[in-house]
């Protein structure tokens, strides 16, 4: 469960912190159904870039944001759906763009649902205390943009081999950044600089473990999957059935959306992917690779495995052929000669390095259950290439001009000739496998207990009961907003 106990002195700080600097807070519920955001609200929006620094734009904490970079309004879902010519499939596979979220990664909602209750219970004092976002890349990112917008101040750990952009933009944003030893699969030293701070700084930090924090998952449980949801409701036709969504694991946030889809169409199947490099899930493996975005060697506290159907593994090198292919000359020119609708050629930069993985990963998924064309499959683009320019530079200096022998090679070798290796369905017994890896992480590590990680796997509402817990949240957002008197500021009705 989300710890709701309200702590009355720090939350009147708070509320006060609130009120100074015109923060308004938004609901879960306003974020899957931005119709219920006041109207005033909305019009300041018309004159706000997306990833200005500005309390207003907690309200852009959603999928249903209108695709512009400056001055946008609401709308349906962002999504877009990859054809035949593209998968070399004939499953419908369509994926939610992460691009339209302020900082360009659908990570802000995590990082809001993990430092919203705390701050409107009390539990997170910002006029003397710092959040510390420990991450392999956006997390830290959506973390110190979410912070600032909330009055709060944050400190950003994140491995130093992580993309350039990333380190320069939260140079911007954070008040102090901390590069930790190694890339994307080192989260252990992350973990390990956490503990450095909770020891030498324990009255002024709290840290917010995505791998851990359960608002991470509630959020995308609530509000990914809802939008999940109103996709299918859009583009399911009569004879169409939809199968599972299918995400690379990074902190397993993500997947709570497969968990409220489960819920909603009971055969369908939650599917998640890792780098081949680095299989945790698939062999108890380890090692280093590229796929930004999805830190492993262990199972996050937060992934409900009892949900998960199939585990498979992506190898990175593909993902970086990929990204080349979509976004080189060369490569978008060949792709239009083989029949990709020119309209989703000029849009590939939608996919960034992991997006690209739960592109593949969703193309594995139907190849391995044979689906057709009345079948549907989702994913999720997490971030686009606007975050990876300085790798796609990296790979022309290594590797020299993209030509179009190269784009033909990589076409047919990772897109119509992706295999069904390294896939494995989950029975009751491999989903326990996985599960207990929790063990070594969380509770020799980290501090969890046994007790708590068997009532993971043996309590039948363990998961249930944190879902109810949305209505509890969004009446105590509420309830600070009131006190915070928004209602007389420029932000409120």
């Amino acid at each position: 469960m989300i710890d709701l106990t309200v702590y009355p002195e720090q939350l009147a700080r708070t509320v006060q912190r609130a009120r100074e600097r015109d923060i308004l807070i938004p609901t879960f519920a306003q974020m899957v159904d931005p119709s219920l955001i006041p109207d005033r609200i909305v019009a300041r929006l018309h004159s706000t870039g997306l990833w200005d620094i500005t309390p207003v734009n907690l309200f852009r904490i959603t999928w249903k944001n209108e695709p512009l970079v400056r001055g946008g309004g609401f709308g349906g879902v962002n999504h877009v759906e990859l054809p035949k010519s593209l998968t070399g499939v004939d499953a419908r596979i369509i994926a939610l763009v992460g691009r339209w979220f302020p900082t360009g990664a659908h990570k802000v909602g995590a990082t809001f649902g993990c430092l919203v209750p705390r701050l409107v219970t009390g539990q997170f004092d910002p006029t003397a205390q710092k959040a510390v976002w420990p991450s392999t890349g956006n997390f830290c990112r959506g973390g110190a943009y979410v912070a600032t917008l909330l009055g709060c101040e944050s400190v950003a750990i994140l491995p130093e081999g992580m993309s350039r952009e990333r380190f320069e933009w939260l140079a911007r944003v954070s008040g102090e950044i901390i590069a930790t030893p190694g890339c994307e699969s080192n989260v252990k030293e992350i973990f390990d600089k956490c503990w450095e701070l909770k020891a030498e700084r324990a009255s002024d930090v709290v840290v917010f473990n995505q791998f851990d924090e359960f608002g991470n998952h509630l959020w995308h449980y609530a509000v990914t999957g809802r939008a999940m949801e109103d996709v299918l409701e859009i583009e399911m036709g009569p004879r169409d059935t939809y199968r599972g969504v299918v995400l690379t694991t990074g902190s397993a946030g993500t997947l709570g959306c497969g968990d409220y889809l489960k819920e909603v169409f009971p055969s369908s199947k939650v599917a998640a992917s890792e780098a081949l490099q680095c299989p945790t899930l698939l062999l108890n493996g380890f090692g280093g690779h590229r796929i930004e975005g999805i830190g492993d060697k262990h199972v996050p506290w937060i992934h409900d495995l009892k949900n998960t159907d199939m585990v498979m593994a992506i190898d990175d090198e593909a993902c970086m052929r990929v990204a080349r292919l979509f976004n080189e000359p060369a490569g978008r020119t060949y792709l239009a000669r083989r029949g990709v609708p020119e309209v989703l050629v000029r849009q590939l930069d939608l996919l960034g390095i992991s997006g690209i993985a739960n592109m593949l990963s969703a193309i594995k998924f139907s190849r391995w259950y044979e689906l057709g064309e009345d079948d549907i499959v989702l994913t999720v683009l997490t971030d686009s290439m606007d975050l990876y320019g300085s790798r796609l530079r990296e790979l022309h200096k290594a590797e020299g001009e993209y030509t179009e022998m190269d784009a033909a090679a990589d076409y047919h070798r990772y897109l119509l000739g992706c295999t069904v290796d390294y896939v494995e369905e989950l029975g009751y017994w491999d989903q326990k496998r996985i599960h207990n890896l929790k063990y070594y992480t969380w509770v020799e590590q980290q501090g969890k207990t046994y007790g708590e990680i068997q009532a993971q796997w043996y309590e039948r509402d363990y998961w249930s009961r944190i879902h109810a817990q949305i209505g509890e949240i969004d009446a105590l957002i509420e309830e600070f907003n009131e006190r915070s008197r928004m209602s007389g500021s420029e932000l409120g009705d």
